[in-house]
């Protein structure tokens, strides 16, 4: 079975103590759903983008490393599932969960 990548998306200022009892029991309900349901790979939560480091290649074959995130957006990922589901649409129904659980928009993307 294909393997998909379910991220959540936080903005540059999200602030995890501004989450709930509520929505961490939502979020423990969902990982259970997954685990009974066997298809939950792995989960991951991120910490801040401010903890990030970036490594990037030079033109002249060295290496630059630096604080902060590869890219300079208004979103980064915050946490992941990797879920091995039948196909697009099972992805998609369990991304459509985390992004009720989470209270943040969700990415669905297979792996190769």
């Amino acid at each position: 079975m294909p393997h998909y990548l379910v991220a959540i998306h936080h903005a540059d200022d999200y602030d995890a103590s501004r989450e709930d009892e509520a929505m961490h029991r939502a979020i423990d309900a969902l990982n259970e759903d997954m685990v009974a349901a066997g298809i939950r790979i792995f989960v991951g939560g991120l910490q801040p983008v401010g903890k990030a480091i970036s490594v990037r290649r030079q033109p002249d074959g060295g290496l630059l490393v630096t604080d902060g995130p590869y890219l300079e957006t208004k979103e980064h990922i915050g946490g992941f599932w990797v879920l091995e589901c039948a196909d697009r649409q099972e992805a998609l129904a369990w991304g459509r969960k985390a992004a009720l659980a989470c209270r943040a928009p969700v990415e669905v993307r297979p792996f190769y």
